[in-house]
């Protein structure tokens, strides 16, 4: 906004921003939630298989010496065993 603007067209150029901007930040939140879904579905069927990914996580920590005191949420094992 330049200084010429009047004080009128400032707060709604802001506002129309911060309209904008929280619908972005809700569909953003429904594209995660869609994404937790899906891979909640593939560790689903890896347990059904008799993958444990949890074991899995833990095992290649120990492997590494990193045993952390406070352990990871399953997110974050996953997370991990898929940047392996």
């Amino acid at each position: 906004m330049t200084e010429g603007s009047s004080r009128d067209e400032q707060v709604g150029f802001h506002k129309g921003a911060l309209s904008t901007l929280a619908k972005e930040r809700e569909e953003m939140a429904k594209i995660v939630s869609i994404v937790e879904q899906l891979m909640q579905m593939h560790v689903k069927a890896l347990k059904d298989l008799g993958v444990d990914l949890v074991a899995q996580a833990q095992q290649s920590r120990q492997d590494q010496g990193t045993q952390q005191k406070n352990p990871m949420a399953p997110s974050e094992q996953l997370d991990e065993l898929l940047r392996k």
